[in-house]
């Protein structure tokens, strides 16, 4: 029996690894990889590799065992077909006689299209008949606090999410809910639906910055269609700047605030404050 991770050198898959390894001897890991060289750190630790992609279906072949437990991270390739890939996760994990596949989803409050995907693999997993876990995580602290260059230089945090709040943890955080649940008992057939402890919004992320910088640093809100303009106008390709405004076109309806408290009770402890992500971002 072995504990395999997908996605095991993207960011979240590193903090799952590593804090996989405080519990479980590392020879009982394994990482799945498109590229054996990004995880050498991995491997010099012990932990066994396997170079698979989401994109390949035979590279999947015979390489989960009957027993294993399976955490599938999401893929990112959003222009790629992600429900395709992540069915052909899946359809290994059943052939092989998994024990548990648990996925990251996004929480069901969510309605935007980032969450489309998401919806559309639960039905393929719930439906696949393999035991599973729907660990469904909302924002990330750092999706706000490792853009913090143009923030600062400009003095505004630009969003067009009007007064809504969002749940956000760190990831490391929602690392230590999948921990909890790839080295549990009893979470079959669950879906858990993970935030931080304190929803916060915009302007109390920008009054906070100011507090931790020393600078005045305003929350300006614009239109979806404006932030459209400017995520293009940094270089991203207009589908996936329509479906970043989408989310934050969400966060104003309050669809990412999470209140279940599934978070803190899986990891054991409590979650990981905006002010301490960001001032450990500033430190970086």
């Amino acid at each position: 029996m072995s504990i395999v991770v997908t996605g095991a050198t993207g960011h979240l898959g590193r903090h799952v690894v590593a804090q996989l390894l405080e519990k479980v001897p590392a020879d009982q890991v394994t990482a799945v990889v498109r590229d054996r060289d990004r995880a050498a750190d991995l491997a010099a630790r012990g932990v066994r590799l396997a170079v698979a992609d989401y994109n390949s279906p035979a590279t999947f072949d015979g390489l989960f065992a009957a027993g294993d437990r399976v955490l599938l991270i999401s893929g990112n390739e959003f222009d790629k077909g992600r429900v395709q890939q992540h069915r052909v996760v899946i359809d290994a994990a059943k052939a092989a006689g998994v024990a548990l596949l648990a996925y990251t989803s996004a929480p069901s409050s969510l309605t935007a299209a980032l969450a489309d995907d998401h919806r559309a693999t639960e039905e393929v997993l719930v439906g696949s008949g393999v035991p599973y876990v729907l660990l469904r995580n909302g924002w990330y602290h750092e999706n706000y606090t490792e853009q913090l260059a143009p923030v600062l230089e400009h003095g505004a945090v630009v969003q067009a999410a009007g007064e809504g709040r969002v749940s956000s943890a760190a990831r490391a955080d929602y690392a230590a809910a999948a921990v909890a649940v790839l080295t549990g008992e009893g979470h079959e057939n669950t879906a858990y639906e993970l935030g931080g402890d304190e929803a916060w919004s915009f302007a109390e992320y920008a009054a906070e910055l100011s507090r931790q910088t020393g600078k005045e640093i305003a929350y300006r809100p614009v239109s979806v269609e404006d932030y459209v303009g400017i995520l293009t106008g940094a270089g991203l390709p207009e589908p996936l700047a329509a479906v970043f405004a989408g989310v934050d076109a969400a966060i104003a309806k309050g669809e990412l605030v999470v209140s279940t408290g599934d978070l803190s009770r899986l990891a054991g402890r409590p979650a990981t404050p905006l002010a301490e992500a960001i001032r450990a971002a500033l430190k970086a």
